[in-house]
Formats: structure tokens, C-alpha cells, sequence
């Protein structure tokens, strides 16, 4: 007997050795580990309108989970956060909260007292339960673009068999949710958005019980867990869209294995975490840079979509935070498209190709577009700048796909063309921003910088039929256009189409020259807009004064007097360096302009690009720096990348999760030339 008890005791302490070990184990895959809890999603929405935490998908899925913070007395996930309908809404406090119970009914789990630990990863997310009879692992993870899976492994600590209830039970929001029991689980229906959400308890006997007209509970028949046994219960959240099959969708469930998704999320995180850091610049090569890059491309990851309703191709919100940034806008795809290309290739040519399916016959592009008209129209009014012909280039370097190229450069070629017909109006090589409409708010839209002070004694002037222009000609688009010219006849060379690119380059040195004649005060050492008959220069440093530099248009004395203001901590050279306008002049406020001041990570990276390009880069490595430890968070776990930010405090402004802003960064730290 006292043999036995010996053996009884050597086990549970193997198994306990065991179990502190499977405690601070983490992720075999070096690089993964710099996404681990580099963003905070612990929150227990309020309602259904909470904005206050942030929340994790994968794979391009409408809908999203966070962690359950401190005031969550249940186990489970929260959410799902919904963005198949009303731009962006939590679904439930916990669509899966976790009932775990023994006999009698009595709880065997107190899920606050005996939370161990949450983990997050840009694979997964992961919560630990442990008290003196149980272990509970439960572990989120994204199957698909349609499909969350979440496994509860369920480890008896005791010397005795256990008795094990298991139930997940929801209450949902009053936003038009409709449960209604179907098989092995609930199916979903909204009278608000088209997607069917499909509940499911995997390979398991399941009980549905309706517990109100938006409650239900999904019950596990009674089992017995033998001392020191563990038992899983996998379940699958699924939200289909009509365009999608529920019954493919439930095949490929069938046959899957959590542990073989997570593997698989795990090593594709990885390799694209690795891909990154090996691209790090020489000067940021700390840890801390790297974890920067992997805060970025978890910012993307979170804001990806697969194609639904009006929308052909994947492609990234602006922020899935704020609620009208669930769309997709042309500026900001080129800009994702080039950060994405610097770890996943394929994600960054559907970014390109979703906005080219909204391109009319002339050659326009739309501004921004959505999966549902009937939550926000199409914007039809104006374009935004041409740099769409960049990231192509940049994908293309990348891998050297010759049929994508084929496919793009015709519209890219239509897309320049179409600037010189329609935002020329006075034909002589040089253009203007504008709008469809007439109107001078869509025209300050194209310029993407919206209340710039260059445009306050803007006036529209009529080109054609749904073409006007400003009656002013802007440095920033033509040296944009400049580099695309650049860009097309690279693209037309490698398509052997020999005359395009000599034709483009010629074009090209012609711009280049007007530019640097043009658009540059050498009194001021700057480049301003002018007016329609460039004799005039519209004052007020902004950061369109350097994108001659990012476009290589600027003569080498030009790019040195505008490091010189650039680097001018009165002026450009802040606690986060190079915002869109200069802090010494009299329209500066930060707080109160949207682009009268704060710091937007584009324009900081075009202003430390255009530094490098003209052999600065000392002062570029000291800017990336400055910006990147000035911008409050960055460099900190839990906080996310904001919109923009102040330039003198650091401050986050506006919209979090931005995509943008997670882009440049990665261009930042990151040899993209």
C-alpha cells in the first residue's frame, strides 16, 4: 500500500513538473515571440458600441475576438467584434462564455480568482486557468477568413476522478442577432448584415437549449476525467458571407486539426516576422525595432479583409477602429501595399488590384469604396494622389511576377494618362487637384491632406464634363508624378515595351526640370505650390515641400537647403520629427488641424526617404529614431499605432490601429530601396 501511494505521489509531481513547464513555454519560433502581448485586446465590452480595446483577427475574417479583462467573471473569448454589419459592432460580451461545473452544479472554476495568465501572439491568443483541482487552456485561433477555432483543454489535477459538465452560453446584444438551433450548435442570422454565423462544438453529442429570444446555451453531455487526464473540446465560430459556402466551409471543418491550425498560423507568422527583421537598416537592429515591426505588422493583420459583397480583392482597413474606416481608400492601398511587400507579397498585389477593379474607362479611380453601399456609398468625387504605379514597382522587385505587371500596366498607364486629360487645365504639363463634382472639398480630398493651409484661398475652375481643377498647381502631385513616370517606364521595360519607357523618361526630365524651376523659392530654400501660372508662390512650410526630395526631382543644392529647414528643431525637427507643417508658423495647431500640424508617419517617412536619397544619412537614422521613441507608445507593448501625433508632446491622435502608419513604419526600419 505505502508502494503504491509512492507511486501515486512521483506521478502527480512528474505531472505538475509537467504542467510548470507547459506554463512558460513559449513558441518554438524565435521570431513569433516578438508579437507576444505587443498588443493589449483585454476588454469586456459594455456594449455594443464599446471602442475602448482593441481586438485580433487573422486570415482577412470580418469579425474579431478579444481577451477577457478583469471585470469578465466567465471564461471564454470576448466578442466576436462584427464588421459584416453597421461598420464595426461587438456581437456579445462573450459569444462562448465557458461553464465549467461538477456535481451538483457547482462551478469548478472561479474564471477571475484563477486566471494564471493571457498571452497574445499575431498567431493566437491564449488564456491560462489553474486552481488546486483544474487546469484550463483555452487557446483562439483563426482557421480561415470565415472561421475563428477555440479549444479548451481541460486538465484534472486531483488524485480522484472528476465529474465534468461543460457548457458555453451567450447572450447577445439587441443589434438584429436571431439564434436558432441548428445540429451540433446555434446558427446566426442578422437582419442587419448578410453574413450567417455558424456555431459549432467539434466531435462532441451536444444539447442547444434557447435560454431567451437572443440566449442560448450549448451543453456537453456529463464526462468523467481520470487523475491527471485532460479532455478538449474544440468549437468553431463561423460568419459566411452569401458569396461563400457554408457547406465547403463545413467540410474543410470536418477534417481539421486545432493543433495542425496552430502550428500552421505559428510558422506563417513567423517566416513573415523573420522576413521582416532580416530587412532591419543596419543602425536598427535592437530588439526594440524588431518589436516595433512586429506591433506593425499586427496593426495590418488586423485590419485585413477578404473579398465581400462589393469587394473583389483582399485588402486592409485604414482602421477597423474607427467606424468610418471599414472601407478602402487608393491612397492609402498604395501605401499599404508597399509595407506589405515586404513580408507578404501576394496580400500586397490584391490591395492593388481591389482598388483598380474601381477604375472607370477614362482612367479615374475611385477614392475609397466598401462591401456594403447601403451602409456608406462609393466616393466617385475624387481620386487621391498617383502612387499607385510605386507599389506596383515595389511588388515587382520583389518577385519579379511578370503577369502581374502585364495585368497592371495598362491601368497604371491609363491612371497617369488620365491626370494630364482631366487635372490640367491649363494643358501645360503641370496639374492641379480636383474633383468630379465641382465641389473644393473633394478637391481638397485628392490632395489626401485635407485643411492644408496652401488650400484656404483655393478656387475651382472648370476642365471639361466631371473634371475640375484648383487654380493652383501643387508641388507634391507633380513631383508624385515625376517618380511615377520613373516607376511606368521601369514597368514597360521589363514588359519589353521599349518605346513606352524611353517616351516616359523623356517626360520625365522635362517635369523634372519644371519642377525644380517651377515649385522651389530659392530665397526660402523651400518648395511651395504656386499659382495656376506658377508666378507665385502659396507660403506656408509643409511637409509637400520634401516629396521633390522622396521623388529625386530636387537638385542637390535644393535638397540641401531643405534638410537644413527640415532639420531646424524650431521648425520641422520636433519631439516627433517632420509633421506636415512648420511648428514656427502661425496656423500651426496640432489639436485643432488635422493636417495643420500633426505628425503623419507617411509624410515622416517620405521626409526621412527623400533624406536618404540625397546622401543624408546620418540625419535620416537621427530622424527615424527621433520619430519612432517621440510618438507616444511605439515603443511600448499593449499600445497601439495611432493615426498621427502630436509633434511637440508625442501625444496619439485620431483613429488607432492605423494602417497606414503601421506601413511607413515598416518602411522606416526597413531597407525598402
Amino acid at each position: 500500500m505505502k508502494h503504491i501511494i509512492c507511486i501515486i505521489i512521483v506521478f502527480g509531481i512528474l505531472v505538475s513538473c509537467q504542467e510548470k513547464r507547459e506554463d512558460s513555454k513559449t513558441p518554438s519560433f524565435d521570431h513569433l515571440r516578438l508579437s507576444k502581448n505587443v498588443l493589449d485586446y483585454r476588454i469586456t465590452p459594455k456594449d455594443s458600441m464599446d471602442k475602448n480595446g482593441l481586438m485580433f483577427s487573422d486570415q482577412g475574417a470580418w469579425f474579431a475576438f478579444g481577451l477577457q479583462d478583469s471585470l469578465s467573471p466567465s471564461g471564454g473569448f470576448s466578442g466576436p467584434f462584427l464588421m459584416t454589419q453597421q461598420n464595426g459592432i461587438w456581437s456579445s460580451k462573450s459569444l462562448l462564455k465557458t461553464i465549467l461545473s461538477g456535481s451538483g452544479g457547482k462551478n469548478l472554476i472561479d474564471w477571475e480568482k484563477d486566471r494564471l495568465n493571457q498571452k497574445s501572439f499575431s498567431s493566437h491568443l491564449a488564456t491560462k486557468y489553474k486552481n488546486d483541482s483544474l487546469s484550463v487552456d483555452q487557446k483562439l485561433v483563426f482557421l480561415s477568413g470565415h472561421t475563428a477555432l477555440i479549444e479548451t483543454k481541460i486538465v484534472n489535477r486531483t488524485e480522484q476522478k472528476l465529474p465534468l459538465y461543460f457548457s458555453i452560453q451567450s447572450d447577445l446584444f439587441s443589434i438584429g442577432l436571431i439564434p436558432i438551433p441548428f445540429e451540433d450548435g446555434i446558427q446566426i442570422i442578422s437582419t442587419n448584415g448578410p453574413a450567417i454565423a455558424y456555431i459549432t462544438v467539434h466531435e462532441q453529442h451536444t444539447n442547444t437549449r434557447m435560454l431567451g429570444e437572443t440566449s442560448f446555451a450549448i451543453d456537453v453531455p456529463e464526462a468523467e476525467i481520470k487523475p491527471w487526464e485532460h479532455k478538449k473540446i474544440t468549437i468553431s465560430v463561423s460568419f459566411i458571407f452569401p458569396e461563400y459556402s457554408w457547406e465547403e466551409e463545413k467540410q474543410l471543418l470536418s477534417n481539421i486539426s486545432f493543433d495542425s491550425v496552430l502550428n500552421a498560423r505559428e510558422k506563417e507568422k513567423d517566416d513573415q516576422l523573420s522576413k521582416l527583421t532580416k530587412q532591419l537598416r543596419p543602425n536598427f537592429k535592437d530588439s526594440i525595432y524588431k518589436q516595433v515591426l512586429a506591433k506593425a505588422q499586427l496593426t495590418l493583420q488586423n485590419n485585413w479583409r477578404i473579398p465581400a459583397g462589393e469587394i473583389k480583392h483582399e485588402g486592409l482597413f485604414p482602421s477597423y477602429h474607427y467606424k468610418w474606416f471599414n472601407g478602402f481608400w487608393s491612397w492609402d492601398s498604395w501605401k499599404h501595399a508597399v509595407g506589405l511587400s515586404q513580408y507578404d507579397n501576394r496580400l500586397a498585389k490584391e490591395q492593388i488590384e481591389l482598388m483598380f477593379d474601381f477604375q472607370n474607362e477614362n482612367g479615374f479611380v475611385a477614392d475609397c469604396v466598401f462591401r456594403d453601399t447601403l451602409i456608406e456609398n462609393h466616393n466617385y468625387r475624387d481620386t487621391k494622389p498617383p502612387l499607385a504605379a510605386w507599389a506596383v514597382a515595389k511588388v515587382f522587385e520583389n518577385d519579379q511576377d511578370l503577369e502581374f505587371v502585364g495585368r497592371m500596366y495598362p491601368k497604371l498607364k491609363n491612371y497617369h494618362e488620365w491626370w494630364y486629360r482631366e487635372r490640367d487645365h491649363d494643358q501645360d504639363g503641370i496639374c492641379e487637384y480636383g474633383s468630379t463634382d465641382g465641389s473644393l472639398i473633394a478637391a481638397k480630398w485628392e490632395s489626401g491632406m485635407d485643411n492644408a493651409i496652401r488650400f484656404d484661398n483655393t478656387e475651382m475652375l472648370k476642365n471639361g464634363p466631371q473634371a475640375y481643377s484648383m487654380n493652383q498647381e501643387s508641388v507634391d502631385l507633380n513631383a508624385y508624378l515625376y517618380a511615377e513616370k520613373l516607376f511606368l517606364a521601369n514597368l514597360a521595360e521589363a514588359l519589353d515595351k521599349l518605346d513606352d519607357a524611353e517616351g516616359l523618361r523623356k517626360e520625365a526630365e522635362a517635369l523634372k526640370e519644371r519642377i525644380q524651376r517651377q515649385f522651389y523659392d530659392a530665397v526660402d530654400g523651400w518648395f511651395y505650390d504656386t499659382n495656376l501660372e506658377g508666378t507665385e508662390f502659396i507660403k506656408g512650410e509643409g511637409s509637400e515641400g520634401w516629396t521633390a526630395l522622396w521623388a529625386k526631382a530636387a537638385t542637390q543644392e535644393q535638397a540641401e537647403a531643405v534638410k537644413e529647414k527640415m532639420m531646424d528643431t524650431s521648425k520641422f525637427f520636433t519631439k516627433v520629427p517632420f509633421q506636415t507643417m512648420s511648428a514656427d508658423h502661425e496656423k500651426f495647431n496640432p489639436l485643432k488641424g488635422y493636417w495643420r500640424g500633426p505628425n503623419w508617419l507617411d509624410q515622416a517617412y517620405f521626409g526621412v526617404k527623400g533624406l536618404r536619397n540625397y546622401g543624408f544619412q546620418e540625419e535620416a537614422d537621427n530622424a527615424t529614431k527621433t520619430i519612432i521613441a517621440g510618438a507616444s507608445g511605439l515603443m511600448e507593448k499593449g499600445v497601439p499605432i495611432r493615426e498621427n501625433y502630436h509633434p511637440l508632446t508625442g501625444e496619439g491622435l485620431y483613429a488607432k490601429n492605423f494602417s497606414w502608419s503601421a506601413a511607413h513604419l515598416i518602411m522606416l526600419l526597413t531597407q525598402e530601396e
